[in-house]
């Protein structure tokens, strides 16, 4: 299964990390620092031309990137919530079909 981020990017969910609120844990130097590390070492890829609203950390065969997406958490959390209650509700029988 899969996860539309926009711009026609999607990930799949099992390799996500994280879905963070851009503006809420930007306010943290920790968060800040993270995302600098990330840009510093070409981790970081923005998706469209929008203003990023949320970031997305994925881990694919050891490699990690952070999607900047213009999609809000609370979206891209619903879009999650509906595969779940497709597959009964229990998002340990959509992890299995990944």
């Amino acid at each position: 299964m899969f996860l539309h981020l926009g711009n026609n990017e999607v990930v799949s969910l099992k390799e996500i990390v994280a879905i963070m609120d851009l503006e809420k844990t930007t306010t943290t130097n920790t968060a800040r620092e993270f995302l600098k590390y990330c840009a510093d070492k070409n981790m970081v890829k923005t998706i469209g031309s929008d203003m990023p609203r949320s970031f997305i950390v994925t881990v694919k065969d050891g490699k990690q990137t952070v999607y900047l997406s213009p999609i809000s958490t609370s979206t891209l959390t619903k879009r999650i919530s509906k595969r779940v209650q497709k597959a009964g509700g229990r998002i340990t029988d959509v992890l299995k079909e990944l």
